[in-house]
């Protein structure tokens, strides 16, 4: 009798595991102060983003677990190999992708200048001797590094913050000029905050999911997944749901 029960329990134990209990489980790294990409409500990561890598798991047969971390740590996390890939509403750059791999495109943004709502300023607010606020490492903090810091068309300071949170917060209270970031997040900001959007900057920006370098396996689980997502009518859904 004992002898047939541990017989019934191996074989209980091995259907257990072959039913995909034990399905691959993957850390995602995110900056939950990017709504509607990525931002916290009621205590849980939430948006597009989380959406969609979710349903590419889904689809694909794998499990994630998000992690919300500071935007300029989530490129060491993956070449530490604590987090095992990205979403976060993160662009495709030449200088990325000389240290982590990315997915196919996903979505396009440009980026955007905010100001107080009581503010007369528009565009020339980024010219001369005036505060902007950007999140570090983020396009836009590049952005006016590259082009208006190196040629001193901005003489005024440029700020930098862990999450837009504190970019907005500080606008809103007067303690900058300006901000720039991306043109969705900056619509969504502006809905709840008294700042406007005054400028779109023309960048042309492509997001991806963002993996370790070398990392081609998992690159294409997600790139199938995207694929599957875009066809299958998701893609759409989500849009509507977050932008729309």
């Amino acid at each position: 009798m004992k002898k047939s029960l541990i017989v019934i329990l191996v074989l209980l134990a091995v259907a257990t595991f072959s039913t995909g209990v034990m399905a691959q489980r993957y850390v995602v790294g995110t900056n939950a102060s990017f709504p509607p990409f990525e931002y916290v409500e009621d205590g849980e990561i939430v948006g597009f983003d989380i959406d969609l890598v979710k349903e590419i798991a889904k689809l694909q047969g794998f499990e994630v677990e998000v992690r919300d971390i500071s935007f300029d740590s989530l490129i060491p996390g993956l070449a530490s190999g604590s987090l095992d890939m990205v979403a976060a509403g993160m662009t495709i750059t030449a200088d990325r992708e000389k240290v982590i791999d990315f997915s196919d495109p996903y979505y396009s943004a440009n980026q955007s200048v905010l100001v107080h709502e009581e503010s007369d300023a528009n565009l020339t607010v980024l010219f001369g001797n005036h505060d902007v606020g950007v999140q570090t490492g983020t396009t836009g903090d590049t952005w006016v590094r590259d082009n208006l810091l190196e040629d001193e068309i901005l003489t005024g300071e440029l700020r930098n913050y862990d999450s837009y949170v504190f970019v907005i917060r500080d606008l809103a209270n007067g303690n900058i000029d300006a901000a720039v970031l991306d043109k969705p997040v900056a619509e969504t900001y502006s809905q709840n905050n008294p700042v406007n959007v005054v400028a779109e900057i023309i960048t042309g920006e492509e997001y991806g999911i963002a993996v370790g370098e070398g990392n081609e396996e998992l690159l294409a689980e997600i790139n199938a997944g995207l694929e599957k997502v875009k066809n299958n009518g998701t893609m759409e859904k989500l849009i509507q749901k977050y932008f729309e």
